[in-house]
This record gives structure tokens, sequence and C-alpha cells, in this order.
């Protein structure tokens, strides 16, 4: 049975069908000589952090879900550390409330907590990762495989994966370490930490992750692409207009103006989950599946890739909505965390472009903006008018979209004759949405893909060194030359569409937008 049809089965059976299937593919994905997860060889699950919002709302829930459906080892244990005194009991009820813990999972729940540990300890003093070490031993022999998440803010980063390595490493077991971005702030302070890293460990032992990466939709773009001969001869210069790689978000900083404001929308969002998705719609087919095969070829797609200036952008900044309700009232300054007087971008449109013989002159339009008027990431493929239009300008470009949230779908946008008696021509859709083609199935957190993955040791859906390199080397000048010159970004109203300068740049790189069409999505979703 294919995964797909194990996705569609909605009663348990088929859902156990469908764990069973999934944990016959962990299997292929080891790294060679690595213990069976059936085996006794205990792994050790360590969350850097454990006291903050990252580990309770993400890391410790995608752990449970991961141990409730048993795709983990069953000899696995995890521990958290932070600087906090915290008990175990203490940790379970900061997270309580997203764990999504149903009536019949009470028993496994309560199984879960039991292999949990929590050791108190700052991040610069190595006697308390001596410590750690130590209480790892007791609980997991020496033979313990070793996964550590630095659920941390970068600032610590160095002295923390140094005390690792000093004190924490497994003495007979395998050692990963996960690391959360931002992966430096620049292309000087991104080689200094891979410089670190790498003097620390193999890069085989270094997962710098992207939850992005990890989303349906982003891992359905390989086999959209190079599983289909429907695609291939179209997917280039001859036939697409532009390719529009969009990320909205309906609300602003919600009181975390101040992280935001260091970092702004290009490093939070572009230049890392946009960028690597840009590499997948782009890259060139790999040789194999292997992880490095892949990463080959998304870093030769950066390297066709010239470094962004300020005319390649529209910089915007939402304010309020007099007229709005809530959150909508205030502006981005409006936010008590935010520095007065901020010019930092909250919206970002950028044009790029990548000179290889596939795509020159195709423009890549990335577009990331938060308080706009809806919530929304996806691909959007515009091809090329239709050559010698016998039906007077009726016909519009088609679109092959794939929506990566929420509700799940691939869709291709094509025009068709009225049903009826006249001869006129609408536009409709080839569509696959999940909720309506698979109804039930359960897709997995992103987080839980990616976790899963450290397990295995693939590494097919993380961040390499150089692939970070290039990225930086593009985004890094345009970064420097806003934070130089400090241009005022455009102002645009809470809930709006975005600075309507943008919707100029798009139609000035051959995107075109009618407004005339409007995906709807099933009431499954």
């Amino acid at each position: 049975m294919s995964r797909s049809a194990a996705l569609a089965k909605t009663d348990s059976a088929g859902a156990e069908e469908m764990l069973s299937l999934l944990r016959q593919s962990l299997k292929s994905c080891r790294t060679p000589g690595e213990t069976n997860f059936e085996g006794s060889t205990p792994h050790i699950f360590v969350i850097l952090g454990a006291s903050g919002d990252l580990a309770k709302k993400k890391i410790y829930p995608t752990m449970w879900w991961l141990y409730r459906d048993r795709l983990l080892p069953e000899n696995t244990m995890f521990f958290g550390y932070a600087r906090s005194a915290l008990s175990v009991q203490q940790v379970r009820d900061k997270c309580d409330s997203y764990m999504k813990v149903k009536d019949a999972e009470k028993e496994r729940y309560e199984q879960f907590w039991k292999t949990n540990y929590y050791v108190k300890g700052s991040y610069d003093t190595r006697r308390d990762f001596e410590l750690l070490d130590q209480e790892m031993t007791k609980v997991g022999t020496p033979r313990a495989n070793r996964i550590f998440y630095l659920a941390l803010p970068p600032s610590v980063f160095d002295v923390v994966t140094s005390n690792l390595k000093g004190c924490c490493m497994g003495s007979q077991g395998w050692t990963r370490v996960i690391i959360e971005k931002p992966f430096g702030k620049d292309s000087v302070s991104s080689a200094k930490l891979s410089n670190h890293l790498a003097g620390l460990f193999k890069e085989e032992e270094i997962y710098r992750i992207d939850h992005y990466l990890g989303k349906e939709m982003v891992q359905n773009l390989m086999t959209l692409r190079f599983g289909n001969r429907i695609f291939g001869p179209t997917w280039n210069r001859d036939n697409i207009a532009s390719v529009f790689i969009s990320f909205k978000e309906p609300f602003g900083t919600q009181g975390r103006g101040g992280y935001f404001d260091e970092f702004g929308i290009i490093r939070d969002v572009m230049q890392n989950h946009l960028l690597q998705i840009l590499c997948l719609v782009a890259m060139e087919k790999p040789c194999s599946t292997a992880a490095d095969d892949i990463r080959d070829e998304k870093v030769k797609v950066l390297k066709s890739m010239r470094a962004l200036t300020l005319k390649d952008v529209v910089l915007g900044q939402y304010v309020g909505d007099p007229e709005g309700e809530g959150d909508a009232k205030d502006g981005y300054l409006d936010d008590p965390t935010v520095p007065a007087g901020s010019v930092t971008p909250t919206y970002a449109l950028a044009i790029t472009t990548i000179h290889n013989e596939r795509w020159d002159g195709v423009p890549f339009i990335l577009r990331c903006g938060k308080a706009l008027n809806e919530r929304k990431a996806e691909v959007r493929i515009q091809y090329r008018d239709v050559a010698g239009d016998v039906f007077h300008g009726q016909s519009k470009r088609n679109e092959l979209v794939i929506r990566v949230q929420p509700g799940e779908a691939i869709y291709c946008k094509v025009m068709t004759k009225t049903p009826g008696m006249s001869f006129g021509l609408e536009e409709t859709e080839l569509d696959l949405t999940y909720g309506d083609r698979y109804k039930g199935a359960k897709l997995p957190d992103a987080y839980e893909r990616l976790i899963l993955d450290v397990f295995c040791g693939s590494q097919m859906h993380f961040v390499r060194s150089d692939e970070l390199a290039e990225a930086w080397r593009i985004f890094t000048p345009l970064l420097h030359k806003i934070e130089q010159e400090k241009p005022h970004p455009i102002p645009y109203k809470y809930g709006s569409r975005g600075p309507v300068e943008a919707d100029q740049k798009l139609a000035e790189n051959n995107f075109v937008y009618s407004g005339s069409y409007k995906w709807n999505k099933p009431s499954v979703l």
C-alpha cells in the first residue's frame, strides 16, 4: 500500500497501518552501521533551555507526540536543562496546555513523563555540564546515543556547544546537536559560528533546523517536480513568467517587538524560510535523494544568485487602523517593546534572479509581512501568456499554486469554457486539497518530522554550512545597507495587503495580478 493510500484511511486500523508504514520507512533512512531502533541501545534527548517558551510550546509537545505514536526508539529518555530550579512536575505543568492529550492517551502520557529528568545548571559553567553528563550516564549507560537540542538564544551557542563537546559527548554512542535559527546575523557572524561548530563537531553531527523544511507541502516540492512528467518540460524560462513565494501573517508582533526589532522580517523569514523554498523550486534534479546530493543542487542555485540591493526591495512597516478592532488599532511603533522611532521593516518584497540556463530572466519574487490581510504561505508559479490568443484577451495566465499553509493544497489555475450554451471563458482550478482528498489524515507537525530525521541520521531537510554561507552572501549587503542608511519603510495599514508600491514592483517583474479569481478552501478544512 502506498503512503498516500494509508493516509487516506480514517478508521483506527488505517491510522495504525499508517504508523506501521512510517516506522518501516524510518529503517531505510538510518545511516550505515547505526543501531536499529528496535535494539536495546538507549537514546537520550536533551532540551537545553527547557524552561523557555520554545521548549514548552514546541519541543516537549513534539517529543510527546513522537513518543505517543511509538515512533522513537523504545529505550528513549528525556532530559531538560536550564538555569531555573525546576522539578519534572513543574516542567510538566508548564507544558500541559500544549500537549493535546486525549482521554485514551492518559496512561501513555504518564509513561512519557516517567522517562523525563531535569538538571539545573548554568550555560557557562563546565562543572554543571559534567553533572549533566553524570546524570545521563546513570540512566542511559555509556552506550547511549545523545541528541542535544539548543532551544537557546544565539548569544550562548558558543559557550554551550564548547561545554557539550568538553563534557557531554557519548563515550560509545553517537552525539548529534540541533541548533535553532538565527544562524548569525550576517556573513561574518554566521561564518564565525560555523567555524566554531566545525572546530567541535563533524558536519554530520550538526543539524541546523529550519522548521519550514519539515512542512508537508515544502517536502512535497521534490515529488511534485521530479516524480511527474507533466511538469518537467515546462519548468523553465521558456514557459514560466515569474515565481512568487509568499508568507503572510494577519497579526503584528504581539509584545515580541523587542526580539523582532533586533532581527527584522528579512532575517526572520526571508533569508531562511523563503530562500529554502526557492532552492527547492529552482534546483536541478539531484542524482539521488541522499541528503548531500540534494543540498549540492541547492547550493548551485544559491551560487547562481547575485547579492541583493536596496533597488531590489520594497520595505514596509504596519501602522494602526483607526477603524480596526483589537490589536488592529495599534501599529508596530505602538508596541511598548519596540524602540521609539524604529525603522525596522515588518514587510519586505524582494526581486531575485537566478543566472543559469534554466532560469535566466525569470523573476523570483519573495514576499513576507506581518499584520496583513490573511494568514498564508504559498508558492505561485505563473506561466507566460498564451501565444496567438484566439479568445480576444479573455484568457488569463495559468498558475500552479503550492499552498503551504493553512489548508495544504496543490492547485492549477486554468481556463475553461463556461458551462452551457455560451462560449465564454472562466477561470477554475485542477485541485488537490489535502483536507478534501485525504480526509482524516494526520499531517505531522514540522518539528515531528525534523526531530525524527535527527534520530534517523538523515540531514536531507537540514541546512549545510556552505548553503548557509551562500544565503548570507546574498542578503548581507542589503541588510548592512538598511542598517547604515536606515531608509524609512513605507507605512501600510494593519490588515491590508501591504504597501501599494509592492504591487507596482510585482507588475514591473512579470507578475500579473487580476484579482478576478480566489481559491475557495473546502468546508472540511
